[in-house]
């Protein structure tokens, strides 16, 4: 059964934009991972600043392994550290990791 991993990720208000930016960057860089079903970044429609990221594994192995392998690592590097300069800093101000399991739905909503 699929597992889904939900990263709830606080921003300062106007800091979205740069957090979507950096994720737009670095798109697909977990698509190869083994396991890995599908990934989505919510971004909030009203006065919140979480963000949700949303993705989907096929086993909790196989997100484990994507956590501890060095491209997990190096996906979560800013783009100037990729290319030897300094971090940027963090956007968030708080992020929280959510675990579930599909308890109902329809073949429609996936991730």
């Amino acid at each position: 059964m699929s597992i889904v991993k939900i990263n709830a990720i606080t921003v300062p208000s106007d800091s979205g934009d740069e957090l979507a930016k950096r994720f737009a960057a670095r798109a697909g860089a977990v698509d190869d991972q083994d396991g890995f079903e599908g990934f989505e970044l919510l971004q909030p429609t009203d006065e919140r600043t979480t963000w949700l990221v949303v993705t989907r594994w096929r086993d909790e192995e196989s997100f484990q392994a994507w956590v501890s392998s060095p491209a997990f690592s190096h996906g979560h590097r800013s783009e100037s550290e990729r290319s030897g300069g300094a971090p940027q800093a963090h956007v968030g101000v708080s992020s929280e990791l959510w675990s579930y399991v599909p308890a109902g739905g329809s073949a429609g909503n996936r991730v």
